[in-house]
């Protein structure tokens, strides 16, 4: 989310008319982020996002959309794409495809508690089970077939042991995928980043609700157990020690059992996950640090925190059937 292309507001405007918004009052740029161009939009008829995509390209974007129609038709509270006249979702901008989507009210939860991984946890089951019978498939954009061709990118750029974990533990999770359990996991659409500020609280009725999920421009067709791994690497997990919490991770793997209760072979599967997780966004944070692009307004993150996960999944494995000694 970071600025990558300059939108004008007379260029913004334009858009939110065409597309029956009215007038543009407010154009601000967003700071967070670093994969697309997005500015909060303000106009005579509410509040939005507009979003220009630096790196997907138009053919890839109704994915993404009709993803985000089908979730909230089906009750799970995300951003709705904006159409024009003829029912499009993607548009053009400053040469850029684009979109606009409603604003989510409420704010981020970056020091959750065990009740707000449990909203996430049992949100993040409805969104899968509400997946089942979405008709687009795309691929999951980093997934395996990035990691593979990403590795050989940053080996050079990293020191000799960062080079030789990165290198295992593709070689294990290239095994894991195409072992028979691997690929007998459940999969559907997946939102495959859904962090503490990618999901919004609101507290104005008293005790924190959850009232959306956003971003979902990292979505695809992939494992299931890949965006729970996710979930539990950050909202489960002690940001100093970089190690899971006992009681917030069991807690969310329960809220999200009680609305789609894992198998078999995803409880035992699960640690190799939580690496799978860990080891994605330790690469891609390498990638973006050691090959970044320009842009206006950019806040690269630091990677040290996912190798340091890693590390940790590596020494001493969690699932829910086992709880490590202190």
């Amino acid at each position: 989310m970071a600025v990558y292309t300059e939108v004008r507001f007379e260029q913004a405007d334009a858009l939110c008319r065409r597309l029956g918004l009215g007038p543009l009052t407010g154009l601000q740029p967003i700071r967070a982020g670093i994969e697309n161009t997005n500015y909060y939009a303000t106009s005579v008829r509410g509040q939005w996002v507009l979003t220009l995509f630096e790196r997907l390209s138009a053919e890839q974007l109704p994915y993404y959309l009709r993803l985000m129609q089908h979730l909230a038709g089906h009750g799970i509270p995300v951003p709705a794409p904006q159409a024009d006249e003829g029912g499009a979702l993607v548009h053009e901008l400053a040469g850029k495809p684009a979109a606009v989507v409603t604003r989510l009210p409420g704010s981020h939860r970056l020091a959750p508690d065990v009740a707000h991984g449990e909203q996430v946890g049992e949100m993040l089951g409805r969104m899968h089970l509400a997946g089942r019978d979405f008709a687009l498939e795309q691929p999951h954009l980093r997934g395996l077939d990035w990691w593979r061709c990403t590795v050989p990118e940053v080996l050079s750029h990293v020191a000799p042991e960062q080079a030789r974990l990165l290198q295992d533990e593709l070689d294990f999770q290239q095994q894991l995928f195409e072992s028979p359990a691997g690929r007998a996991l459940p999969r559907g659409p997946i939102h495959a980043d859904l962090f503490r500020d990618n999901v919004m609280f609101d507290d104005t009725a008293g005790a924190d609700r959850l009232c959306g999920f956003f971003d979902f421009y990292f979505a695809g067709t992939d494992v299931l157990l890949f965006d729970l791994a996710v979930c539990l690497n950050d909202w489960c997990v002690d940001l100093d020690s970089g190690r899971l919490v006992d009681e917030r991770a069991l807690a969310f793997v329960a809220a999200y059992e009680r609305v789609r209760p894992l198998q078999g072979a995803e409880r035992r599967l699960l640690p190799g996950l939580l690496r799978a997780a860990a080891f994605r966004f330790w690469l891609s944070r390498l990638w973006d640090g050691f090959l970044p692009r320009d842009a206006a307004l950019l806040q690269p993150k630091d990677p040290t925190h996912f190798e340091r996960l890693l590390r940790q999944h590596i020494a001493a494995a969690w699932h829910p059937l086992h709880t490590p000694c202190p």
